[in-house]
């Protein structure tokens, strides 16, 4: 829906480029940043952009980009909160970790440890830690993704359902202060959903760049999950909703 010769020259910019800040936006439009938002939220309500922390994108342009293209993406700061949960889990622990390229990292992290009990629905992580050090591996079944080699789908979601974890880990696309968790795509949002569900500590790993954000599935509230760690201290806001909720944040630091 256009709402105004403004909204349709938005949305025609959009569809050149895919995501553009709101800064160039005014710049292009001659108009206010604040003009900007104000026209941007109709779209956004109607579903046909997706604002972002200070950009907007066109709703069918935006998405995760390929997983081995995100796994070089902030390489290091995903590592380093790899690293400071790795240390939280002891040997002959149970995780269970969502696909995603935070808990491929941590993956690596546990390769150190001993006699885990590993649930998951990602083949890279399941390679990863399968067969080393007295590990069990249980894999989740199901359609494999292409880019990133998981199983999603009923058959996933009721496979993980049947275990009870120590640790409940996914990493997540999107954190916003009012939409809390989301993901880019409705069967990756209801198997985080479950993970999260299924752990005595349930945790949220992502780094900063997620911040403000908000993708097309909600996974749940701040109130869903026990624990959030990241590289940088997120926006007032998210740590305010984080506090509300009960959420322990933790930063990981080098």
């Amino acid at each position: 829906m256009i709402h105004s010769k403004r909204h349709g020259e938005i949305l025609r910019i959009l569809h050149e480029e895919g995501t553009v800040s709101v800064a160039s936006l005014a710049e292009r439009l001659g108009v206010s940043l604040e003009t900007v938002r104000r026209d941007v939220k109709p779209l956004a309500d109607d579903g046909s952009v997706l604002k972002m922390h200070g950009a907007v994108g066109l709703a069918s342009m935006v998405g995760e980009a390929p997983f081995e293209r995100r796994m070089r993406e902030n390489a290091e700061a995903k590592r380093l909160i790899a690293r400071m949960i790795a240390a939280t889990i002891r040997d002959g622990e149970a995780v269970m970790l969502d696909t995603g390229t935070t808990t491929s990292f941590l993956a690596r992290e546990l390769l150190g440890h001993r006699r885990l009990t590993v649930v998951t629905n990602s083949s890279d992580i399941a390679r990863t830690l399968a067969t080393v050090n007295g590990n069990k591996v249980y894999m989740a079944g199901g359609e494999l993704r292409s880019d990133s080699g998981a199983a999603f789908g009923i058959s996933a979601i009721e496979f993980v359902s049947r275990f009870s974890v120590d640790h409940a880990v996914i990493s997540i696309g999107a954190v916003d202060a009012v939409a809390g968790l989301t993901d880019y795509a409705l069967d990756e949002a209801e198997f985080a959903r479950m993970v999260l569900s299924r752990g005595q500590r349930s945790l949220v790993i992502t780094d900063h760049t997620k911040f403000g954000r908000q993708g097309l599935v909600r996974v749940c509230g701040f109130d869903g999950f026990s624990e959030l760690a990241t590289d940088q201290p997120p926006p007032r806001d998210i740590a305010a909703a984080l506090s509300q909720a009960g959420a322990r944040l933790t930063i990981a630091t080098a």
